[in-house]
C-alpha cells in the first residue's frame, strides 16, 4: 500500500508549490534587501519549505532551528506548546523571519513571536506555507496558500511522522487519524 492511497486529495501539486515559493522568495529578497536576516526554521514539518525557499532568496541570510510541539501525535492541537529545541543563534539586533509550515490555531507562532522578540529581536516575521484560520494576533507577512480547514499531509507536513515525503500537499482521509 502506498502512502498516496492515504490522501484524499492533492491540494497543491509540486509545480504549485515550486512556483508559490519561488514567488514568495523574490518578494522576501525585495523586502529584506541590504539586511541579513535569520530564518528560524519550524522543524520538522517547515524543513523542505525552508530549504525550498533559502534556495531562491537572493540576500545572503543565516538559518536555524526550533523543533516546539504542542500536536504531538495527535490531529489537533493539545493547547500547550512547548520548546523542543531551541536556537544556537543569540536573536539581539537580528531581523528574524520565522518560516512555518502551516498557520492554522495560532497558538504555536504566538507563543513564538513573544518569545523570540523578548531575546532581543530587531524586527520579526511570519513566512507561512499554508494559512487555515489565524488568530487575530498572529498575521503572516508572506503566505503561500489559503489552505481549507481539513487535515494535510506532504511537503513535510506530517501525521504521526507519516507522509512528510509526499511531493505534494494533498487533504488526509478521515479514516486516517479518526481509525
Amino acid at each position: 500500500m502506498s502512502l498516496d492511497d492515504d490522501v484524499e486529495r492533492v491540494l497543491y501539486s509540486q509545480e504549485q508549490i515550486a512556483t508559490r515559493v519561488r514567488e514568495m522568495g523574490e518578494q522576501i529578497s525585495r523586502d529584506y534587501a541590504g539586511r541579513h536576516p535569520l530564518l528560524v526554521t519550524v522543524l520538522k514539518g517547515a524543513f523542505i519549505y525552508m530549504a525550498d525557499l533559502c534556495r531562491v532568496l537572493t540576500v545572503d541570510c543565516d538559518i536555524d532551528f526550533m523543533a516546539v510541539s504542542s500536536y504531538g501525535n495527535a490531529a489537533h492541537s493539545s493547547g500547550i506548546v512547548r520548546i523542543v529545541k531551541d536556537l544556537e543563534t543569540p536573536l539581539e539586533g537580528r531581523d528574524v523571519l520565522i518560516v512555518e509550515d502551516v498557520l492554522d490555531s495560532g497558538l504555536t507562532l504566538k507563543y513564538l513571536t513573544r518569545n523570540l522578540m523578548s531575546r532581543g529581536a530587531n524586527s520579526l516575521e511570519i513566512s507561512a506555507l499554508l494559512l487555515k484560520n489565524p488568530a487575530p494576533a498572529v498575521t503572516p507577512r508572506y503566505v503561500g496558500f489559503e489552505c481549507p480547514n481539513e487535515f494535510v499531509v506532504g511537503y513535510g507536513l506530517d501525521y504521526a511522522e507519516r507522509y512528510r515525503n509526499l511531493p505534494y500537499i494533498g487533504v488526509l482521509k478521515k479514516s486516517v487519524y479518526e481509525g
